[in-house]
C-alpha cells in the first residue's frame, strides 16, 4: 500500500467512526459518559478507640521509679514516669533471649548442657541432661532460671549469642538499652527503659508460642530420657490472681529493685504495664491496674 492510499484509508476510516451521526461509536461517548468519568472512590478509616482519662489529676499509688502504661491497641501512652530514663533490667532481660532463641533455635531441638551457672534463680540443669529448647524457654520464661538463659547462649556461642539480643534490641527501636549477659544477672553497662521494655513485651506479645509459655502459673518438664525433673513456678504473684492478667516478666536484683512488666486485659482492651525499680512491685502493679479499670475510658474517632 502507497503513502495516498494508506492517507485516504485512514481518513474514511476515522471519517466512519467519528461521522456527527447516530453511529455505534457516537452513542457510546454520547449516552455513557459514565464509563469515562472517573468515579470518587470513598474511603473508609478505621482508627481504634482512643483512651483517655477521666480524671487527669487521679493518678495510681506507686513506689516504682520507673513507669511506663500503655493502651496496646493504639499503642497511647496513659501513665508514665521516668520512662525514657536508664535502669537495670534485671531477669526483664529473659525477654530479648527468648526472642533470640526463638530465632535461630526449633522448639523441638534437643541441647546437652555442657556448661551451666549457679547463681541466683535455676531450674538446676545438669551437665549432661539433655533438654529440648522448649522447656529451656520454660526455664527463663516461667522459672526466670539463669542457668536456662546461659545454657541457650552458650550453646550458640556466648558472644555471638549477646551480640544478637544487642541487634534484636535495636531491630525493635530500643534505641536506650543494651545487654551484656542473657540472664540479667550483670549490671555493669547493662541498661534499659521502661519505654524499651514495652517494645519488647509487646514483640514477645506477637508471638503466639512465647505469649502463651508467660501465661503459664507453674508446670513439671524433663530432660528427654526422663531423668531429671524440674518443676517451674512463676515468680509472678498476680498471675492467676488478677482477671485479665497473662504474665509477662519479673526481674530482681539488690541494685535493679523489683522489676515487673504486665500484660493485662479489661474489656476487650489490652495494656502493657511496666514498673521498674520498684519496694513492691505486685502492689504497684495491681494499684495501676485498679486505676486502669476506675479512670480509663475511650473514645471513638469517625472521618
Amino acid at each position: 500500500m502507497n503513502k495516498k492510499s494508506w492517507f485516504l484509508f485512514t481518513f474514511y476510516t476515522l471519517l466512519f467512526l467519528f461521522y456527527p451521526g447516530n453511529s455505534y461509536y457516537i452513542n457510546i461517548f454520547a449516552y455513557n459518559r459514565g464509563l469515562f468519568e472517573k468515579k470518587e472512590e470513598k474511603i473508609n478509616i478505621k482508627i481504634k478507640p482512643v483512651p483517655y482519662l477521666k480524671n487527669p489529676y487521679y493518678l495510681p499509688e506507686t513506689t516504682a521509679k520507673g513507669i511506663y502504661v500503655v493502651d496496646l491497641d493504639s499503642f497511647t501512652p496513659i501513665y508514665e514516669k521516668n520512662s525514657k530514663e536508664k535502669f537495670i533490667p534485671a531477669s526483664t532481660t529473659k525477654i530479648i533471649t527468648a526472642l533470640v532463641a526463638y530465632d535461630i533455635y526449633k522448639p523441638n531441638q534437643i541441647i546437652t548442657v555442657k556448661k551451666t551457672i549457679s547463681e541466683g534463680q535455676l531450674m538446676n540443669l545438669q551437665i549432661g541432661e539433655k533438654i529440648s529448647v522448649e522447656n529451656l524457654l520454660y526455664g527463663i520464661l516461667i522459672h526466670s532460671a539463669n542457668d536456662a538463659a546461659y545454657v541457650l547462649a552458650q550453646n550458640y556461642g556466648y558472644e555471638k549469642f549477646i551480640d544478637l539480643m544487642n541487634k534484636k534490641a535495636k531491630e525493635l527501636k530500643m534505641i536506650r538499652t543494651h545487654f551484656i549477659d542473657p540472664s540479667g544477672l550483670e549490671e555493669n553497662n547493662q541498661y534499659t527503659t521502661p519505654f524499651d521494655l514495652v517494645l519488647a513485651g509487646k514483640e514477645l506479645l506477637k508471638n503466639p508460642y512465647l505469649a502463651k509459655i508467660v501465661s503459664i502459673k507453674e508446670i513439671t518438664i524433663s530432660d528427654v530420657d526422663f531423668k531429671y525433673f524440674h518443676h517451674l513456678t512463676n515468680i509472678n504473684k498476680l498471675l492467676g490472681e488478677i482477671a485479665g492478667l497473662g504474665g509477662l516478666k519479673t526481674g530482681y536484683t539488690e541494685n535493679a529493685g523489683e522489676n515487673l512488666i504486665s500484660y493485662y486485659k479489661n474489656n476487650n482492651h489490652q495494656f502493657i504495664i511496666v514498673v521498674l525499680k520498684s519496694e513492691n512491685r505486685f502492689a504497684d502493679t495491681a494499684n495501676i491496674i485498679n486505676w486502669i479499670k476506675e479512670n480509663v475510658d475511650y473514645i471513638n474517632i469517625n472521618i
